[in-house]
Protein backbone atom coordinates (compact mmCIF):
# COMPACT_ATOMS: atom_id res chain seq x y z
CA UNK A 1 0.00 0.00 0.00
CA UNK A 2 2.87 2.32 0.92
CA UNK A 3 4.52 1.62 -2.63
CA UNK A 4 0.83 2.48 -4.37
CA UNK A 5 0.85 5.35 -2.66
CA UNK A 6 4.07 6.53 -3.07
CA UNK A 7 3.14 5.53 -7.12
CA UNK A 8 0.36 7.76 -6.81
CA UNK A 9 1.82 10.50 -5.63
CA UNK A 10 4.84 10.55 -7.98
CA UNK A 11 2.16 10.14 -10.68
CA UNK A 12 0.12 12.81 -9.94
CA UNK A 13 3.13 15.31 -9.10
CA UNK A 14 4.85 14.69 -12.81
CA UNK A 15 0.99 14.75 -13.95
CA UNK A 16 0.71 18.04 -12.17
CA UNK A 17 3.80 19.35 -13.09
CA UNK A 18 3.49 18.33 -17.34
CA UNK A 19 0.11 20.09 -17.03
CA UNK A 20 1.26 23.43 -15.23
CA UNK A 21 3.97 23.62 -18.08
CA UNK A 22 1.48 23.14 -20.63
CA UNK A 23 -0.70 25.63 -19.89
CA UNK A 24 2.00 27.83 -19.32
CA UNK A 25 3.70 27.25 -22.46
CA UNK A 26 -0.16 27.47 -24.27
CA UNK A 27 -0.69 31.09 -22.24
CA UNK A 28 2.81 32.76 -23.20
CA UNK A 29 1.97 31.36 -26.92
CA UNK A 30 -1.27 33.08 -27.43
CA UNK A 31 0.08 36.27 -25.79
CA UNK A 32 3.05 36.09 -28.43
CA UNK A 33 0.78 35.22 -31.00
CA UNK A 34 -1.95 37.99 -30.55
CA UNK A 35 1.14 40.70 -30.23
CA UNK A 36 2.63 39.26 -33.44
CA UNK A 37 -0.95 39.98 -35.13
CA UNK A 38 -0.61 43.38 -33.48
CA UNK A 39 2.61 43.90 -35.28
CA UNK A 40 1.67 42.58 -38.06
CA UNK A 41 -1.50 45.19 -38.74
CA UNK A 42 0.43 48.15 -37.46
CA UNK A 43 3.19 47.03 -40.37
CA UNK A 44 0.67 47.20 -42.96
CA UNK A 45 -0.74 50.62 -41.49
CA UNK A 46 2.83 52.04 -41.80
CA UNK A 47 3.38 50.55 -45.46
CA UNK A 48 0.54 52.16 -46.32
CA UNK A 49 1.61 55.49 -44.83
CA UNK A 50 4.52 55.18 -46.39
CA UNK A 51 3.35 54.55 -49.81
CA UNK A 52 0.69 57.52 -49.41
CA UNK A 53 3.95 60.32 -48.21
CA UNK A 54 5.88 59.03 -51.20
CA UNK A 55 3.07 59.32 -53.59
CA UNK A 56 1.82 62.13 -52.50
CA UNK A 57 6.02 63.93 -53.36
CA UNK A 58 6.15 62.43 -56.45
CA UNK A 59 3.37 63.67 -57.68
CA UNK A 60 4.19 67.17 -56.71
CA UNK A 61 7.74 66.65 -58.08
CA UNK A 62 6.19 65.61 -61.32
CA UNK A 63 4.04 69.14 -61.49
CA UNK A 64 7.34 71.11 -60.58
CA UNK A 65 9.01 69.57 -63.82
CA UNK A 66 6.35 69.26 -66.14
CA UNK A 67 5.54 73.10 -65.15
CA UNK A 68 10.17 73.88 -65.77
CA UNK A 69 9.61 71.71 -68.73
CA UNK A 70 7.04 73.99 -70.46
CA UNK A 71 8.38 77.34 -69.06
CA UNK A 72 11.82 76.64 -71.28
CA UNK A 73 10.56 74.90 -74.60
CA UNK A 74 6.65 76.20 -74.09
CA UNK A 75 5.74 73.42 -75.82
CA UNK A 76 2.46 71.71 -75.03
CA UNK A 77 3.47 68.49 -74.65
CA UNK A 78 5.89 69.31 -71.71
CA UNK A 79 2.68 69.66 -69.44
CA UNK A 80 1.68 66.19 -69.73
CA UNK A 81 3.53 65.55 -66.09
CA UNK A 82 1.88 68.70 -65.07
CA UNK A 83 -1.56 67.77 -66.23
CA UNK A 84 -1.76 64.45 -64.80
CA UNK A 85 0.01 65.21 -61.75
CA UNK A 86 -2.68 67.96 -61.47
CA UNK A 87 -4.86 65.78 -62.02
CA UNK A 88 -4.06 62.94 -58.87
CA UNK A 89 -3.25 65.53 -56.48
CA UNK A 90 -6.72 65.35 -54.90
CA UNK A 91 -6.67 61.44 -54.94
CA UNK A 92 -2.85 61.98 -53.04
CA UNK A 93 -4.18 64.24 -50.33
CA UNK A 94 -6.94 62.59 -49.58
CA UNK A 95 -4.60 58.95 -49.37
CA UNK A 96 -2.33 61.09 -46.97
CA UNK A 97 -5.17 62.16 -44.93
CA UNK A 98 -6.94 59.15 -44.35
CA UNK A 99 -3.78 57.77 -43.42
CA UNK A 100 -2.50 60.04 -41.14
CA UNK A 101 -5.52 61.53 -39.50
CA UNK A 102 -5.65 58.55 -36.75
CA UNK A 103 -2.48 59.22 -35.98
CA UNK A 104 -1.33 62.70 -33.56
CA UNK A 105 1.76 62.50 -34.06
CA UNK A 106 1.84 62.84 -37.68
CA UNK A 107 -1.64 64.91 -38.01
CA UNK A 108 0.04 68.14 -36.19
CA UNK A 109 1.74 68.88 -39.39
CA UNK A 110 -1.03 68.49 -42.27
CA UNK A 111 -2.38 71.73 -42.17
CA UNK A 112 0.86 73.56 -42.56
CA UNK A 113 1.61 71.39 -45.24
CA UNK A 114 -1.76 71.96 -46.47
CA UNK A 115 -0.90 75.00 -46.97
CA UNK A 116 2.51 74.90 -48.15
CA UNK A 117 1.15 72.47 -51.32
CA UNK A 118 -1.77 75.00 -51.77
CA UNK A 119 0.77 77.58 -52.25
CA UNK A 120 3.00 75.72 -54.28
CA UNK A 121 0.16 74.80 -56.68
CA UNK A 122 -1.13 78.12 -56.97
CA UNK A 123 2.92 79.56 -58.45
CA UNK A 124 3.08 76.47 -60.44
CA UNK A 125 -0.73 77.26 -61.87
CA UNK A 126 0.71 81.11 -62.18
CA UNK A 127 4.03 80.21 -64.31
CA UNK A 128 2.03 78.10 -66.93
CA UNK A 129 -0.87 80.77 -67.44
CA UNK A 130 1.18 83.22 -67.88
CA UNK A 131 3.84 81.05 -70.70
CA UNK A 132 0.18 80.01 -72.31
CA UNK A 133 -0.49 83.93 -72.61
CA UNK A 134 2.69 84.30 -74.10
CA UNK A 135 3.61 86.63 -71.38
CA UNK A 136 7.07 84.60 -70.79
CA UNK A 137 9.23 87.83 -68.98
CA UNK A 138 6.29 87.76 -66.09
CA UNK A 139 6.61 84.23 -66.09
CA UNK A 140 9.94 84.09 -65.50
CA UNK A 141 9.83 86.78 -62.78
CA UNK A 142 7.47 84.84 -60.75
CA UNK A 143 9.77 82.02 -61.14
CA UNK A 144 12.79 83.85 -59.80
CA UNK A 145 11.58 85.28 -56.81
CA UNK A 146 12.09 81.69 -55.27
CA UNK A 147 8.78 81.73 -53.52
CA UNK A 148 7.94 78.75 -55.16
CA UNK A 149 11.36 77.06 -53.95
CA UNK A 150 10.47 77.83 -50.40
CA UNK A 151 7.20 76.35 -50.45
CA UNK A 152 8.59 73.23 -52.20
CA UNK A 153 11.70 73.20 -49.80
CA UNK A 154 9.56 73.06 -46.85
CA UNK A 155 7.02 70.60 -48.56
CA UNK A 156 9.79 68.29 -48.79
CA UNK A 157 11.44 68.59 -45.15
CA UNK A 158 7.47 67.94 -43.78
CA UNK A 159 7.34 64.71 -46.42
CA UNK A 160 10.75 63.80 -45.59
CA UNK A 161 10.30 64.08 -42.06
CA UNK A 162 6.97 61.64 -42.43
CA UNK A 163 8.71 59.25 -43.86
CA UNK A 164 12.01 59.24 -41.38
CA UNK A 165 9.40 58.53 -38.90
CA UNK A 166 7.63 55.97 -40.22
CA UNK A 167 10.93 54.39 -41.31
CA UNK A 168 11.84 54.01 -37.54
CA UNK A 169 8.89 53.13 -37.05
CA UNK A 170 8.68 49.85 -39.16
CA UNK A 171 12.23 48.84 -38.49
CA UNK A 172 11.32 49.02 -34.73
CA UNK A 173 8.02 46.53 -35.98
CA UNK A 174 10.39 44.23 -37.64
CA UNK A 175 12.47 44.19 -35.11
CA UNK A 176 9.66 42.98 -31.96
CA UNK A 177 7.92 40.86 -35.03
CA UNK A 178 11.47 38.74 -34.92
CA UNK A 179 12.40 39.01 -31.37
CA UNK A 180 8.65 37.85 -30.58
CA UNK A 181 8.82 35.15 -32.89
CA UNK A 182 12.62 34.18 -31.35
CA UNK A 183 10.85 34.09 -27.80
CA UNK A 184 8.09 31.82 -29.07
CA UNK A 185 10.46 29.48 -30.82
CA UNK A 186 12.35 28.78 -27.65
CA UNK A 187 9.63 28.77 -25.08
CA UNK A 188 7.94 26.04 -27.14
CA UNK A 189 11.35 24.23 -27.44
CA UNK A 190 12.32 25.06 -23.98
CA UNK A 191 8.70 23.43 -23.19
CA UNK A 192 8.69 20.51 -25.18
CA UNK A 193 12.07 19.70 -23.33
CA UNK A 194 10.79 20.43 -20.15
CA UNK A 195 6.93 17.75 -20.55
CA UNK A 196 9.53 15.37 -22.09
CA UNK A 197 11.70 15.38 -18.63
CA UNK A 198 8.54 15.05 -16.59
CA UNK A 199 7.37 12.01 -19.43
CA UNK A 200 10.69 10.55 -18.89
CA UNK A 201 10.37 11.10 -15.01
CA UNK A 202 7.13 9.08 -14.82
CA UNK A 203 8.07 6.58 -17.10
CA UNK A 204 10.89 6.35 -14.26
CA UNK A 205 8.49 6.29 -11.48
CA UNK A 206 5.78 3.84 -13.71
CA UNK A 207 9.32 1.25 -14.05
CA UNK A 208 10.15 1.78 -10.66
CA UNK A 209 6.81 0.89 -9.27
CA UNK A 210 6.83 -2.31 -11.72
CA UNK A 211 10.57 -3.44 -9.95
CA UNK A 212 8.67 -3.04 -6.24
CA UNK A 213 5.59 -4.83 -7.44
CA UNK A 214 7.97 -7.71 -8.98
CA UNK A 215 9.60 -7.68 -5.51
CA UNK A 216 6.57 -7.75 -3.34
CA UNK A 217 5.10 -10.92 -5.52
CA UNK A 218 8.31 -12.85 -5.03
CA UNK A 219 8.14 -11.77 -1.09
CA UNK A 220 4.57 -12.93 -1.27
CA UNK A 221 5.08 -16.52 -2.96
CA UNK A 222 8.31 -17.36 -0.01
CA UNK A 223 5.84 -16.48 3.31
CA UNK A 224 2.83 -18.36 1.38
CA UNK A 225 4.50 -20.97 -0.11
CA UNK A 226 2.23 -23.48 1.18
CA UNK A 227 -0.87 -21.64 0.02
CA UNK A 228 -1.41 -22.36 -3.53
CA UNK A 229 -4.38 -20.59 -4.78
CA UNK A 230 -3.63 -17.25 -2.50
CA UNK A 231 -0.13 -17.60 -4.41
CA UNK A 232 -1.64 -18.10 -7.80
CA UNK A 233 -4.54 -15.09 -7.25
CA UNK A 234 -1.90 -12.31 -6.77
CA UNK A 235 0.49 -13.72 -9.05
CA UNK A 236 -2.17 -12.82 -11.99
CA UNK A 237 -3.30 -9.56 -10.24
CA UNK A 238 0.46 -8.57 -10.09
CA UNK A 239 1.07 -9.89 -14.10
CA UNK A 240 -2.04 -7.79 -14.88
CA UNK A 241 -1.08 -5.15 -13.27
CA UNK A 242 2.45 -4.81 -15.08
CA UNK A 243 1.04 -5.36 -18.33
CA UNK A 244 -1.71 -2.18 -17.58
CA UNK A 245 0.90 -0.22 -16.31
CA UNK A 246 3.47 -0.90 -19.04
CA UNK A 247 0.46 0.21 -21.91
CA UNK A 248 0.13 3.37 -19.93
CA UNK A 249 3.38 3.73 -19.93
CA UNK A 250 3.38 3.53 -23.95
CA UNK A 251 0.14 5.23 -24.70
CA UNK A 252 1.73 8.09 -22.31
CA UNK A 253 4.96 8.44 -24.82
CA UNK A 254 3.33 7.68 -27.95
CA UNK A 255 0.28 10.11 -27.52
CA UNK A 256 1.43 12.83 -25.75
CA UNK A 257 4.73 12.60 -28.17
CA UNK A 258 2.60 13.05 -30.97
CA UNK A 259 1.43 16.78 -30.49
CA UNK A 260 4.77 18.02 -29.67
CA UNK A 261 6.28 16.83 -33.10
CA UNK A 262 3.62 18.62 -34.59
CA UNK A 263 4.24 21.47 -32.48
CA UNK A 264 8.30 21.36 -33.57
CA UNK A 265 7.38 21.14 -37.32
CA UNK A 266 5.02 23.98 -37.53
CA UNK A 267 7.36 25.87 -35.78
CA UNK A 268 9.92 25.47 -38.81
CA UNK A 269 7.58 26.89 -40.92
CA UNK A 270 6.34 29.51 -38.98
CA UNK A 271 10.05 30.69 -38.94
CA UNK A 272 10.09 30.68 -43.01
CA UNK A 273 6.52 32.33 -43.02
CA UNK A 274 8.63 34.92 -40.81
CA UNK A 275 11.54 35.55 -43.17
CA UNK A 276 9.45 35.72 -45.80
CA UNK A 277 7.41 38.70 -44.58
CA UNK A 278 10.51 40.29 -43.43
CA UNK A 279 11.88 40.56 -46.89
CA UNK A 280 8.84 42.10 -47.91
CA UNK A 281 8.92 44.99 -44.93
CA UNK A 282 12.56 45.78 -45.08
CA UNK A 283 12.17 46.33 -48.73
CA UNK A 284 13.06 50.61 -47.69
CA UNK A 285 14.95 51.92 -50.65
CA UNK A 286 13.38 49.37 -53.52
CA UNK A 287 9.97 47.95 -54.49
CA UNK A 288 9.51 44.44 -53.16
CA UNK A 289 9.93 42.30 -56.23
CA UNK A 290 6.52 40.35 -56.94
CA UNK A 291 8.37 37.06 -55.60
CA UNK A 292 8.56 38.85 -52.28
CA UNK A 293 4.74 40.38 -52.48
CA UNK A 294 3.55 37.42 -53.56
CA UNK A 295 5.73 34.80 -50.75
CA UNK A 296 5.17 37.78 -47.98
CA UNK A 297 0.91 37.80 -48.90
CA UNK A 298 1.32 33.78 -48.60
CA UNK A 299 2.67 33.61 -45.79
CA UNK A 300 0.15 36.19 -44.24
CA UNK A 301 -2.64 34.88 -45.15
CA UNK A 302 -1.87 31.10 -45.56
CA UNK A 303 1.13 29.89 -43.69
CA UNK A 304 1.52 31.95 -40.51
CA UNK A 305 -2.56 30.82 -39.66
CA UNK A 306 -2.10 27.65 -40.70
CA UNK A 307 1.16 27.28 -38.74
CA UNK A 308 -0.42 29.13 -35.72
CA UNK A 309 -4.16 26.75 -36.05
CA UNK A 310 -2.05 23.33 -35.47
CA UNK A 311 0.16 24.71 -32.87
CA UNK A 312 -3.13 24.86 -30.88
CA UNK A 313 -4.89 22.21 -31.49
CA UNK A 314 -1.78 20.13 -31.03
CA UNK A 315 -1.53 22.34 -27.27
CA UNK A 316 -5.26 21.40 -26.87
CA UNK A 317 -4.94 17.58 -27.44
CA UNK A 318 -2.08 17.57 -25.01
CA UNK A 319 -4.17 19.32 -22.72
CA UNK A 320 -6.73 16.13 -23.45
CA UNK A 321 -4.64 13.73 -22.89
CA UNK A 322 -3.50 15.01 -19.47
CA UNK A 323 -6.72 15.28 -18.10
CA UNK A 324 -7.80 11.98 -19.73
CA UNK A 325 -5.22 10.55 -17.55
CA UNK A 326 -5.67 12.32 -14.28
CA UNK A 327 -9.00 11.12 -14.40
CA UNK A 328 -7.80 7.65 -14.45
CA UNK A 329 -5.00 8.10 -12.24
CA UNK A 330 -8.03 9.49 -9.63
CA UNK A 331 -9.16 6.35 -9.90
CA UNK A 332 -6.66 4.89 -7.48
CA UNK A 333 -6.03 7.23 -4.67
CA UNK A 334 -9.96 7.86 -4.03
CA UNK A 335 -11.17 6.17 -0.66
CA UNK A 336 -13.74 3.43 -1.27
CA UNK A 337 -16.89 3.89 0.88
CA UNK A 338 -18.34 0.44 1.07
CA UNK A 339 -22.05 0.11 2.08
CA UNK A 340 -24.76 -1.97 1.42
CA UNK A 341 -26.36 -1.32 -2.23
CA UNK A 342 -29.79 -2.45 -3.00
CA UNK A 343 -28.34 -3.20 -6.58
CA UNK A 344 -31.37 -3.68 -8.34
CA UNK A 345 -32.52 -0.01 -7.27
CA UNK A 346 -29.45 1.36 -8.30
CA UNK A 347 -29.20 -0.35 -11.80
CA UNK A 348 -32.88 1.20 -12.57
CA UNK A 349 -32.09 4.49 -11.04
CA UNK A 350 -29.02 4.58 -13.81
CA UNK A 351 -31.36 3.47 -16.46
CA UNK A 352 -33.70 6.22 -16.03
CA UNK A 353 -30.73 8.68 -17.09
CA UNK A 354 -31.59 7.45 -20.43
CA UNK A 355 -34.56 6.26 -20.43
CA UNK A 356 -35.91 9.43 -22.40
CA UNK A 357 -33.65 8.55 -25.21
CA UNK A 358 -35.02 4.88 -25.32
CA UNK A 359 -38.30 6.89 -25.43
CA UNK A 360 -37.58 8.64 -28.74
CA UNK A 361 -36.32 6.06 -30.55
CA UNK A 362 -39.08 3.19 -29.30
CA UNK A 363 -36.46 0.97 -27.37
CA UNK A 364 -36.81 0.21 -23.39
CA UNK A 365 -34.56 -0.86 -20.29
CA UNK A 366 -35.46 -4.60 -18.63
CA UNK A 367 -33.56 -5.47 -15.05
CA UNK A 368 -33.67 -9.10 -14.12
CA UNK A 369 -31.89 -9.32 -10.41
CA UNK A 370 -33.64 -13.20 -9.18
CA UNK A 371 -33.25 -13.39 -5.53
CA UNK A 372 -30.57 -11.26 -5.08
CA UNK A 373 -31.26 -8.12 -3.09
CA UNK A 374 -28.55 -6.44 -2.34
CA UNK A 375 -24.36 -6.44 -1.94
CA UNK A 376 -21.79 -4.51 0.29
CA UNK A 377 -19.51 -2.33 -2.19
CA UNK A 378 -19.18 1.30 -2.87
CA UNK A 379 -22.28 3.08 -4.76
CA UNK A 380 -20.60 6.22 -6.96
CA UNK A 381 -17.93 3.60 -8.49
CA UNK A 382 -21.37 1.32 -9.90
CA UNK A 383 -22.50 4.55 -10.53
CA UNK A 384 -20.32 5.34 -12.50
CA UNK A 385 -19.80 2.26 -13.95
CA UNK A 386 -23.70 1.43 -15.39
CA UNK A 387 -24.09 5.20 -16.21
CA UNK A 388 -20.75 4.39 -18.93
CA UNK A 389 -22.54 1.34 -20.01
CA UNK A 390 -25.94 2.28 -20.51
CA UNK A 391 -24.44 5.73 -21.89
CA UNK A 392 -22.10 3.61 -24.52
CA UNK A 393 -25.24 1.38 -25.39
CA UNK A 394 -27.31 4.55 -26.40
CA UNK A 395 -24.42 6.21 -28.27
CA UNK A 396 -23.39 3.29 -30.66
CA UNK A 397 -27.32 1.71 -30.96
CA UNK A 398 -28.01 0.78 -34.75
CA UNK A 399 -29.31 3.31 -36.87
CA UNK A 400 -33.26 2.35 -38.14
CA UNK A 401 -33.40 -0.14 -34.73
CA UNK A 402 -35.04 0.62 -31.23
CA UNK A 403 -32.73 -0.34 -28.60
CA UNK A 404 -32.85 -3.11 -25.99
CA UNK A 405 -31.61 -2.78 -23.24
CA UNK A 406 -31.28 -5.71 -20.65
CA UNK A 407 -29.34 -5.94 -17.61
CA UNK A 408 -29.31 -10.07 -15.74
CA UNK A 409 -27.81 -10.39 -12.40
CA UNK A 410 -27.00 -13.77 -11.28
CA UNK A 411 -24.70 -15.25 -8.21
CA UNK A 412 -21.09 -15.92 -9.94
CA UNK A 413 -19.41 -18.72 -7.65
CA UNK A 414 -18.52 -18.21 -3.92
CA UNK A 415 -19.50 -14.70 -2.90
CA UNK A 416 -19.49 -13.53 -6.21
CA UNK A 417 -21.92 -12.09 -8.48
CA UNK A 418 -22.34 -11.79 -12.07
CA UNK A 419 -24.00 -8.85 -14.16
CA UNK A 420 -24.42 -9.21 -17.89
CA UNK A 421 -25.59 -5.95 -19.97
CA UNK A 422 -26.70 -6.03 -23.21
CA UNK A 423 -27.44 -4.55 -26.29
CA UNK A 424 -28.67 -5.09 -29.63
CA UNK A 425 -26.44 -2.32 -30.94
CA UNK A 426 -23.77 -1.80 -34.13
CA UNK A 427 -21.18 -4.19 -31.76
CA UNK A 428 -17.76 -4.53 -31.99
CA UNK A 429 -15.38 -6.39 -34.29
CA UNK A 430 -13.54 -9.62 -32.71
CA UNK A 431 -10.18 -7.83 -33.47
CA UNK A 432 -11.44 -5.20 -30.85
CA UNK A 433 -12.87 -7.11 -27.83
CA UNK A 434 -9.76 -6.16 -25.63
CA UNK A 435 -8.69 -2.74 -27.66
CA UNK A 436 -11.80 -0.88 -26.20
CA UNK A 437 -10.80 -1.18 -22.78
CA UNK A 438 -7.28 0.45 -22.94
CA UNK A 439 -7.07 4.31 -22.73
CA UNK A 440 -7.71 6.79 -25.84
CA UNK A 441 -8.50 3.24 -28.10
CA UNK A 442 -11.87 3.21 -29.84
CA UNK A 443 -13.44 0.93 -32.10
CA UNK A 444 -15.32 0.75 -35.08
CA UNK A 445 -16.87 3.98 -36.96
CA UNK A 446 -15.87 7.05 -35.47
CA UNK A 447 -19.00 9.30 -36.06
CA UNK A 448 -19.55 10.06 -31.92
CA UNK A 449 -17.45 12.52 -30.47
CA UNK A 450 -15.47 11.33 -27.25
CA UNK A 451 -11.68 10.78 -26.39
CA UNK A 452 -11.90 6.66 -25.72
CA UNK A 453 -11.34 7.17 -21.86
CA UNK A 454 -15.24 5.88 -20.99
CA UNK A 455 -14.56 2.04 -21.21
CA UNK A 456 -11.07 1.90 -19.45
CA UNK A 457 -12.45 4.14 -16.70
CA UNK A 458 -15.06 1.36 -16.31
CA UNK A 459 -12.43 -1.12 -15.98
CA UNK A 460 -10.40 1.37 -13.91
CA UNK A 461 -13.46 1.46 -11.45
CA UNK A 462 -14.39 -2.09 -11.10
CA UNK A 463 -10.99 -3.40 -10.75
CA UNK A 464 -10.58 -1.29 -7.82
CA UNK A 465 -13.59 -3.16 -5.99
CA UNK A 466 -12.11 -6.19 -6.58
CA UNK A 467 -13.97 -6.79 -9.58
CA UNK A 468 -13.52 -7.51 -13.75
CA UNK A 469 -15.25 -6.35 -16.99
CA UNK A 470 -15.25 -8.51 -20.32
CA UNK A 471 -17.12 -7.99 -23.51
CA UNK A 472 -18.72 -10.30 -25.79
CA UNK A 473 -20.03 -8.61 -29.32
CA UNK A 474 -20.74 -9.57 -33.18
CA UNK A 475 -21.04 -7.00 -35.72
CA UNK A 476 -24.47 -5.85 -35.99
CA UNK A 477 -26.27 -7.71 -33.49
CA UNK A 478 -24.84 -6.21 -30.50
CA UNK A 479 -22.90 -6.66 -27.25
CA UNK A 480 -22.89 -7.88 -23.89
CA UNK A 481 -20.83 -6.83 -20.97
CA UNK A 482 -19.73 -9.37 -18.47
CA UNK A 483 -19.11 -7.69 -15.15
CA UNK A 484 -17.70 -9.93 -12.32
CA UNK A 485 -17.81 -8.36 -8.90
CA UNK A 486 -17.78 -9.68 -5.07
CA UNK A 487 -20.53 -9.56 -2.90
CA UNK A 488 -18.73 -7.46 0.09
CA UNK A 489 -16.38 -5.08 -0.53
CA UNK A 490 -14.96 -5.55 3.02
CA UNK A 491 -14.24 -8.89 2.85
CA UNK A 492 -11.68 -7.93 -0.62
CA UNK A 493 -10.15 -5.67 1.22
CA UNK A 494 -9.22 -8.19 4.18
CA UNK A 495 -8.21 -10.90 1.93
CA UNK A 496 -5.26 -8.56 0.50
CA UNK A 497 -3.82 -7.85 3.23
CA UNK A 498 -0.30 -9.22 3.38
Amino acid sequence: MTSTAAFLRSSLLMLGLGTLLLIGIVGYSLWLVQANRAYSDETASLRRVRSSIVGLLTTLQDAETGQRGYLLAREASYLDPYNKATADLPARWKALQDNLGPRPDYAAGLAELKIAIDGKMAELENSVGLTRQGRYDEAFALLSTDAGLRLMDRIREILSGYLEKTDDNLRELVAKQLSAADTLQWVTIGGAVAILVVVGGAILVIFQHVRDLSRAREEVMALNFGLEERVNERTQDLIRANQEIQRFAYIVTHDLRAPLVNIMGFLSELDTAIKAVSAYVMADERTPSEDEIREARLAVTEDLPEAMSFIRSSTKKMDALINAILKISRDGRRKLQPERIDLKALLEASAATVQHQLAEQGGEASIAAGYITGIVSDRFSLEQIFGNLFDNAVKYRMPGRPLKLNVDIRPDGPRRIRIDVRDNGRGIGQQDLERIFELFRRAGEQDQQGEGIGLAHVRSLIRNLGGDVTVESELGKGSTFILSLPTDLTKVFRSMDP
